[in-house]
C-alpha cells in the first residue's frame, strides 16, 4: 500500500482499536467485533487503524489482524514486540507499517519507549527483512537524542513518540512539570525530523491534552486508542472521533 495522503493541515490520525478487543475479550464472546470498530473509525475520518498485537494476545488476536488486512481500506499500523514470532507475523500479513514497542506481561500498557541505542545490532538485523518488504518500520520512543540517533542509525523510516509523561503529568494537576516535558518533546520532534525520520506521537492522549501536540509542527500523525474507545461509550465511536479531528485542526490553525 503507498503511504497514507497528506492531510491538509499535514497531520493524520490513526485510531487504536485494541480495547475494543479488550471488552471483548473480557467475556470471552465474539462482541463488540474489533474489525466493526476499524471500519466505523474509517467512516468517521481516520486516517490508519493501529493494532498491538501483544504476546500474551490479551486484546488483539491473531484473527483480528488477518481480518483488518482484508477489510479496511485505510493503513494498518502493525504494533508489536520485536520477536522473532511477530517479524514472521509481518512478514506473512505485510501491514503497511510496523511500529516496534517495549513489551512486558505484567504491564498494563505500553511502559516507556523502546531502548533502541541499547540494542542497535540486533534491531537493525531485524527490521532489515521487513524494511525489504515495503513496511514503513518505526520506533516507539522516547525523547531522548540518544534513541532518536539511533532510529535513524538503524534504518527506521518513523519515530513513535511515547507522550505518556507529558499526558500522566498534565493528568495530575503538574503544569509546570507538563510544560517542560511538552518543550521536550517538541525538541525531540526537531531532532527526528532533521535527522529524516518522520515523527509521529501517542499515548494518553485525551481532548485535554491533544493540542499542544498537535500543534507541533514535526508531527504528521497521532495514534490515540485508549480514550477514544472510553469516549465511544458515552457518545458513540464516530462522534469521538470527529471530536479528536476538530482539535487536532484547530491545533494547526485550519478551520473546524
Amino acid at each position: 500500500m503507498t503511504d497514507p495522503i497528506r492531510k491538509p493541515n499535514g497531520l493524520r490520525l490513526g485510531v487504536n482499536i485494541d480495547h475494543v478487543a479488550t471488552v471483548r475479550n473480557a467475556r470471552g464472546s465474539a462482541w463488540p467485533d474489533p474489525l466493526r470498530a476499524a471500519l466505523l473509525a474509517e467512516t468517521a475520518g481516520a486516517d490508519g487503524i493501529t493494532a498491538h498485537l501483544r504476546e500474551d494476545r490479551r486484546h488483539i488476536r491473531d484473527a483480528d489482524i488477518e481480518a483488518l488486512m482484508a477489510a479496511i481500506s485505510v493503513p494498518l499500523n502493525f504494533e508489536c514486540a520485536a520477536t522473532s514470532e511477530m517479524q514472521a507475523l509481518a512478514l506473512r500479513h505485510r501491514p503497511h507499517a510496523v511500529c516496534l514497542v517495549p513489551e512486558k506481561r505484567e504491564e498494563r500498557t505500553t511502559e516507556g519507549g523502546l531502548d533502541v541505542a541499547g540494542d542497535v545490532a540486533r534491531l537493525t538485523d531485524y527490521i532489515a527483512p521487513l524494511r525489504e518488504a515495503g513496511a514503513r518500520v518505526s520506533m516507539f520512543i522516547s525523547h531522548d537524542p540518544r534513541q532518536i540517533e539511533a532510529s535513524a542509525r538503524i534504518g527506521a523510516a518513523v519515530v513513535e513518540l511515547h507522550t505518556g509523561l507529558y499526558s500522566d503529568l498534565l493528568a495530575e494537576g503538574h503544569a509546570e512539570l507538563a510544560e517542560r516535558e511538552l518543550a521536550a518533546l517538541r525538541l525531540g520532534a526537531e531532532r527526528a525530523a532533521a535527522a529524516g525520520l518522520e515523527v509521529h506521537a501517542g499515548h494518553g492522549l485525551t481532548y485535554d491534552n491533544v493540542e499542544p501536540i498537535a500543534a507541533i509542527p514535526e508531527v504528521m500523525e497521532l495514534n490515540i486508542g485508549h480514550f477514544l474507545i472510553g469516549e465511544a461509550i458515552f457518545r458513540g465511536l464516530g462522534p469521538a472521533i470527529e471530536e479528536m479531528r476538530r482539535r487536532m485542526k484547530l491545533a494547526r490553525g485550519a478551520s473546524a
